[in-house]
């Protein structure tokens, strides 16, 4: 029994002279030179690691470009998307409810508050219709800040707010807004020909959707609203819109509308990605 008591003893004093041995002032096992030297041999190591991964980042950065990507993976066909904000593309409302469609006004008025006639003077150009508005660089010089072209809220009519400041929601006859996502140097047409949207129902639904009424006329996306040189170089870009006002929708049942942007140089967006350059949404319109 008491030799057992004399080797745990023996064992503990091994622990305590491992951890720290007073006799050669050694701490786990090594003298201060050694942890000093360990320690010297890691901060060195993590510094050369830290100064490798620096200058890589600088050489990176380096070849990149502040106002446009050096390397651009897109769709052939850009995206769009619709105003106002519905839940999950889905526009349903009453005629009589006005709390129904009150959040869809205020969305549309903020959206559009850039687009006022007096901003719009004050900071764009009055651009040639039907043609590209190009800015190219003069070589090594930026021309920079890029100037961008007037989309003034008054042209998209009944569509704008001005006219009818409830966007026809009181009526049962409410304005949808579609916009085509920016992409960077894109070209949508040519020989003068602008893109254009047009919308219509899906099969099971085509008889539900009734007329509908496009503005700017003809739903167009106007060549001189490109190309987009990017947020950093074209700071006041303001970016094309197409309205699309439903005159006379089917009350009280579902309609799934398909909008879609047609174009000469843009590839037809594929079954594939359905949201190539088209937009689906659920719209719905109450009587009560």
């Amino acid at each position: 029994m008491s030799g057992s008591k004399e080797d745990d003893r023996k064992g503990s004093s091994e622990w305590r002279d491992f951890f720290w041995n007073p006799r050669t002032h050694e701490l786990l096992g090594r003298t201060a030179a050694s942890w000093g030297l360990i320690l010297l041999f890691y901060l060195i190591f993590y510094l050369c690691l830290a100064g490798m991964f620096a200058f890589t980042m600088y050489i990176l950065l380096l070849t990149l470009d502040d106002y446009k990507p050096t390397w651009q993976d897109r769709l052939a066909t850009p995206g769009m998307m619709i105003r106002p904000k519905g839940n999950q593309l889905e526009i349903t409302f009453s005629t009589s409810d006005t709390e129904s469609w009150d959040g869809f006004i205020h969305n549309l008025n903020s959206f559009l508050s850039p687009y006022n006639d007096s901003y719009q003077v004050q900071t764009n150009d009055e651009c040639t219709p039907d043609e590209y508005f190009i800015q190219e660089d003069s070589g090594e010089v930026r021309n920079n800040p890029k100037r961008s072209c007037q989309f003034n809220r008054t042209m998209l009519e009944e569509c704008s707010g001005v006219l009818d400041r409830f966007y026809g929601y009181d009526k049962g006859q409410p304005c949808i807004l579609i916009k085509l996502n920016r992409v960077i140097g894109m070209l949508p047409g040519k020989e003068r020909q602008s893109p254009y949207v047009t919308c219509a129902a899906k099969r099971e639904d085509s008889d539900k959707i009734g007329p509908l009424a496009y503005y700017p006329p003809n739903g167009t996306f106007n060549l001189m609203y490109y190309p987009y040189y990017g947020k950093k170089a074209q700071v006041n870009y303001t970016q094309p819109l197409v309205a699309v006002k439903f005159l006379n929708a089917s009350l009280n049942t579902d309609i799934n509308v398909e909008c879609k942007v047609t174009s000469n140089t843009l590839a037809a967006g594929s079954d594939r990605d359905k949201f190539a350059g088209r937009v689906s949404f659920k719209l719905r319109i109450n009587d009560k």
